[in-house]
């Protein structure tokens, strides 16, 4: 038997309506987000310990010294490095024994002529790894005994 005319032309427009079905897209809607973060830049230093040779009673000459300052900044991290006047500053850096002083002084330069004193602050940049600053140091005609003073470095950014 045959079918129907109806029921044929509805196998026609079910096939129809699937072959629409399967060829119809689906939507897509799209979003965007911000990805981030904060990289904050970051310092450490280090000092050696400054000692002057030792010298023997009477000595006419002076003593020079010298010793770094290593200081490792983030790449691009400007920063300053200052001193203080010591814990036996008057009217300049002195190192103690008992109630005797020995005079020096610290300098920024290997020839000795540009004081680091507190008011002077040497700027630098940060390169991402360690970089060193050395401290010269001279001393004026000592007494006997052992000398000793403190210094704090300061590094600010």
């Amino acid at each position: 038997t045959m079918p129907s005319m109806p029921i044929r032309s509805l196998r026609a427009l079910l096939a129809l309506a699937l072959l629409t079905a399967t060829s119809a897209q689906a939507e897509t809607k799209t979003s965007s987000f911000q990805v981030g973060m904060d990289v904050t830049a970051s310092c450490s230093l280090s000092a050696s310990n400054l000692s002057f040779s030792s010298m023997p009673t009477g000595t006419t000459a002076g003593s020079d010294a010298a010793a770094d300052i290593l200081v490792s900044c983030s790449q691009g991290t400007a920063y300053q490095i200052s001193l203080s006047q010591g814990s036996n500053f008057s009217g300049g850096r002195r190192m103690i024994n008992g109630g005797s002083f020995i005079n020096y002084e610290l300098y920024s330069d290997p020839s000795r002529t540009n004081i680091w004193s507190t008011s002077q602050v040497l700027s630098f940049t940060g390169n991402g790894a360690s970089q060193s600053h050395t401290i010269f140091a001279g001393q004026a005609v000592p007494n006997t005994g052992s000398y000793a003073d403190t210094i704090i470095a300061t590094i600010s950014y």
